[in-house]
């Protein structure tokens, strides 16, 4: 995919987190105590994670969210400025520390999260004026659900009134609003999520379209659902498809979702058409899988773009 001569501007509203990072054999049963065969901190939350993917790609990217006055809140807000991000919509509380998520990664690579959100959860009419600043000039708002719902949607609603599109990753699932649906432009739940949203159990191609046309039936203009191996199934009132999967040897699934949605906008900026993107957003999540933790595994447009080349049609 092409670069265009305009650099696409995306502004994330969302988490900043420190991740705290355990792979273990397997999940310890109630009382026993296990030993973790590696740990290691990394920068995380879903709104920094996005945001670093989106600026490694090559775009201006704004990031608006809030940390504690703590050595973890320091060590994020130093991670984004070293990735190109411009921090300043980022505010300290001086009264909460910052947000923290435990992650334990099984011998299946899969991951299993806890999260303490902190500040996260401190945003209001601050970030909501410097969000209201941020979006002059941007192609995209990315939205999650780590901070207070109903400031998401008040952003998305200032974006709307913008015309900047709204690209709204529904994560943690059980904090969506119901207005959140017709406020954004797009939603990208994974299967988990989907499940969550529409009582879907997403198990191949069928299911996962069926769930995307649910979401669109409660207001979303156009649902993607990512379903890991499965690949991708998106629709809208117009539209429905299933795009394959890249198969990659993960290392651990952490923040693929993440990579998605900073490659995704970043490729809906650019112009290029619908299937072409998700398939640029899902190549990206794919490479992620492959490197530890969240942003350091945040892939570069080359490499993206070798993926894609390689095995065109998904299913490497």
């Amino acid at each position: 995919m092409a670069n265009n001569l305009k650099r696409p501007v995306i502004v994330v509203m969302g988490s900043l987190q420190m991740d705290l990072i355990s792979v273990i054999s397997k999940l310890p049963r109630p009382g026993e105590t296990l030993r973790s065969e590696k740990f290691y901190t990394a920068p995380g939350g879903k709104g920094a994670n996005q945001a670093v993917a989106a600026a490694r790609l090559g775009a201006e990217v704004r990031m608006v969210g809030r940390i504690g006055n703590d050595l973890f809140g320091t060590s994020l807000l130093e991670n984004c400025s070293d990735n190109g991000i411009d921090v300043s919509g980022v505010s300290v509380d001086p009264e909460r520390p910052s947000g923290v998520s435990t992650i334990l990664i099984d011998e299946q690579k899969e991951n299993y999260i806890t999260a303490s959100y902190g500040a996260n959860l401190a945003c209001d009419d601050i970030e909501l004026r410097a969000v209201r600043s941020a979006l002059d000039g941007a192609d995209s708002l990315l939205l999650q659900l780590e901070i207070p719902a109903d400031v998401s949607l008040a952003a998305a609603h200032i974006a709307n009134e913008e015309g900047v599109t709204v690209i709204w990753d529904p994560a943690p699932a059980d904090e969506m609003p119901a207005e959140a649906y017709s406020a954004a432009d797009v939603i990208t739940p994974n299967q988990t999520e989907a499940k969550s949203l529409t009582g879907v159990e997403i198990t191949d191609s069928d299911t996962g379209l069926e769930a995307a046309k649910k979401l669109v039936q409660r207001g979303a203009k156009l649902a993607i659902v990512k379903m890991a191996e499965l690949g991708t199934c998106y629709a809208s009132k117009n539209e429905r498809a299933h795009v394959p999967p890249h198969i990659v040897e993960a290392v651990d699934t952490v923040a693929a979702g993440d990579a998605f949605a900073g490659a995704f906008s970043i490729a809906i900026a650019e112009g290029v058409s619908l299937d072409k993107a998700i398939r640029f957003g899902s190549a990206a999540g794919a490479l992620a899988v492959t490197k530890h933790g969240a942003q350091d595994a945040m892939p570069n447009r080359d490499e993206i773009e070798s993926l894609i080349k390689t095995y065109p049609n998904g299913n490497s």
